[in-house]
């Protein structure tokens, strides 16, 4: 097996050229400019208020590389509130959360989005994020609020499930049977078949690792790892490369039909003359991951960044989340794209692992990861 770095990925449309969809990162990208943040904006209250529209500012915002809310979407904020946003990348979840932690007390953002229950209680623990509860938050989000003191730091906002994907028509083209479970995957019948992202740099292969930890026990999963590199598995530099070139569907010429990638990847590989996906998720290998909003502790415009998180919770920004986030909204009441309705599904019992039992044990986790994939 193989690895290297990579930032958290976003599945795109397969139907677009493949090329032109690899970049969707918006590293250093600035969407807004404005003039001096205010000193301080007052304690409490949402950004909506008229004292806000009436300062305007700059809301600094530290994100992960995917991040990719249209225009329109912040230009509305603006409108609403005064401020203007200022995206400001830091690699992918990992690399996003590692770097509050290193800066906290000296970090030069408002507002962080993107960190995940994988990483939340890294953030948490580090006492980079300020308590704050939006109250505006939709009812549906409270499904997902983290325990103890992270979940009055951490806002939810969106939802997705990390899980293994298949191209059915190349199975049903080759007569094989599908693989369904976490079992079939170190089956003969399937070797050499599955590429994965690593675990260690990237977001959806943490997950993944995860997902093995939560099914196998921690006396199991390395020997369930094990078998995958005895059977073929490959992994890749990233989310990426695992589907738009090793994976059958992903719009290159991959030569592995199994790989992972998302709950909502199958709505981008719907043929244009059958109408239907060409590829599904499989439902029961499925790690639930949920990204995270936060005022941070040491902004200079406390206002402002909490204004963006109730932005965040809004229907105008939660209805963007599927088609330019490629993540279900936390809010059950905006309605999904049509392809989404027909194609795109959470799982109904999603593994998950406790968030303490993940900080307590990610890295002893990923150490012993590495020991097997690189043995």
């Amino acid at each position: 097996m193989r690895s290297s770095t990579t930032s958290r990925p976003a599945p795109t449309t397969v139907r677009l050229a493949v090329a032109g969809v690899l970049g969707l990162a918006l590293a250093g990208c600035s969407l807004g400019a404005g003039s001096e943040p205010p000193a301080d904006g007052g304690a409490g209250g949402s950004g909506g208020s008229p004292s806000a529209a009436e300062s305007g500012g700059t809301v600094v915002l530290r994100t992960h590389d995917s991040f990719a809310v249209p225009e329109q979407t912040l230009a509305a904020f603006t409108e609403e509130t005064g401020y203007t946003v200022d995206v400001q990348s830091a690699g992918d979840a990992g690399q996003l959360v590692n770097t509050l932690a290193l800066t906290a007390g000296d970090t030069d953002a408002d507002v962080v989005f993107g960190i995940d229950n994988t990483f939340a209680s890294r953030a948490v623990d580090a006492g980079v994020l300020a308590a704050y509860a939006p109250a505006g938050q939709p009812d549906s989000a409270g499904t997902y609020e983290l325990p103890g003191s992270a979940g009055e730091d951490l806002t939810p906002v969106d939802v997705g499930d990390v899980c293994v994907n298949i191209d059915d028509t190349w199975f049903a083209e080759r007569g094989i049977r599908p693989p369904e479970t976490f079992e079939d995957l170190v089956d003969p019948t399937y070797a050499d078949l599955f590429v994965t992202p690593g675990a260690a740099t990237s977001s959806p292969g943490l997950a993944f690792l995860l997902a093995t930890v939560a099914e196998y026990g921690e006396d199991g999963w390395a020997e369930y790892w094990q078998q995958l590199e005895d059977n073929g598995a490959q992994l890749t530099s990233g989310w990426s490369d695992a589907y738009y070139v090793d994976f059958t569907a992903g719009g290159g010429d991959g030569d592995r039909p199994i790989v992972l990638s998302y709950a909502s990847s199958p709505p981008f590989t719907i043929d244009e003359e059958s109408g239907e996906a060409t590829t599904s998720a499989l439902l029961d290998t499925c790690y639930r991951q949920v990204e995270y909003a936060g005022v941070l502790a040491d902004t200079e415009n406390p206002e402002g960044a909490r204004a963006l998180v109730d932005f965040m919770v809004s229907p105008a920004f939660q209805q963007t989340l599927p088609e330019s986030m490629y993540v279900f909204p936390v809010d059950d009441e905006v309605s999904l794209p049509q392809d989404w309705q027909r194609f795109a599904e959470l799982a109904d019992d999603p593994l998950q692992l406790d968030p303490e039992q993940v900080s307590q044990n990610r890295e002893t986790w990923l150490r012993e990861w590495e020991d097997v994939v690189g043995g």
